[in-house]
């Protein structure tokens, strides 16, 4: 198993992102996550060993976990299993990649926030509302709402993605998908949020994508991640504060504390910083799954 900054698989690239590559195979498509972390909508000079493994092996835990409520993209995650033409490629996509469905992707981030954090804080700071939703007054920061908030946004290629009204996607994507896909990213926050608290983490917020296959609505992308999700440990929760968390807040915040201006080039990590934040990624696996992850390197 390799530590991975980039791909260069012979076959034809699909779209590489910021921490993804994606290729296509045949009637599919290969995803790979990488080892690069990005922050403030840049990708970082430094990699978090073997963070997309973690990645990889948490959304496939829950792609399981849901399979039940509602399909996903995933065809396979384990190499073994695997077409002859990939195997090949073991040491390269061992534990970091998935074989999924090619799918007419809706141009929505379709995020759940439970608690009020990051942008929701500041926006309601600001006027009192998240995303065009009026709260009431005198919440704290961290504070749990008294019914998770569904705030869609647009997907943007670069840059920040925009909060958009629940009706605006209705005009996007049609009225009866948005409220369908509005009820399936409701029901799998409560109950992935229910079952991360009983294994000590705080699901503060999320965000889905799904897509169409045929008439079907499925899941894609990544699901409940640390990279998708904020993650927050249960025994250390203190409203009226940020939060610790096991996601890449850690190197947000250290970003932060550098003075960097967050528009030029960022600055390296040090050592300490890529090892505590690859030490988080995959305690929030262990956590959740209830097996080790022995990828940790001395």
């Amino acid at each position: 198993m390799e530590i991975v900054t980039k791909t260069d698989l012979p076959f034809k690239a699909f779209k590489k992102g910021k921490v993804r590559d994606v290729y296509e195979f045949k009637n599919s498509l290969l995803l790979i996550v990488t080892d690069r972390i990005s922050a403030f909508d840049y990708v970082l000079p430094n990699l978090i060993p073997y963070k997309g493994v973690c990645l990889t092996q948490i959304a496939r835990f829950w792609f399981d976990f849901f399979k039940n409520t509602v399909p996903s993209h995933l065809i396979e995650s384990d190499i073994d299993k695997f077409p002859n033409e990939l195997r090949e490629y073991k040491d390269l996509l061992d534990g970091r990649s998935m074989l999924v469905k090619k799918a007419q992707v809706f141009p929505i981030e379709c995020i759940v926030r439970g608690y009020i954090s990051g942008s929701a804080w500041k926006s309601y700071n600001k006027d009192g509302t998240v995303c065009g939703i009026k709260l009431p007054s005198g919440m704290k920061e961290s504070e749990k709402f008294d019914t998770p908030l569904f705030t869609p946004s647009t997907k943007a290629e670069t840059g920040h993605d925009i909060n958009i009204s629940f009706e605006k996607m209705k005009e996007i994507i049609g009225e009866d998908t948005a409220e369908e896909i509005k009820q399936i990213s409701s029901n799998i926050y409560n109950i992935a949020s229910q079952y991360a608290l009983e294994n000590g983490i705080i699901i503060a917020d999320t965000k889905f994508e799904f897509g169409r296959i045929e008439d079907k609505i499925i899941i894609v992308d990544e699901l409940l991640t640390p990279d998708s999700s904020r993650f927050w440990p249960a025994d250390q929760y203190q409203p009226g504060k940020s939060q610790p968390s096991f996601d890449k807040q850690y190197v947000r915040d250290y970003l932060s504390s550098t003075g960097w201006d967050k528009n030029s080039a960022p600055p390296n990590l040090p050592e300490n910083v890529i090892r505590e934040t690859q030490k988080k990624y995959q305690e929030a696996y262990e956590r959740l799954s209830g097996e080790n992850l022995c990828i940790m390197k001395s």
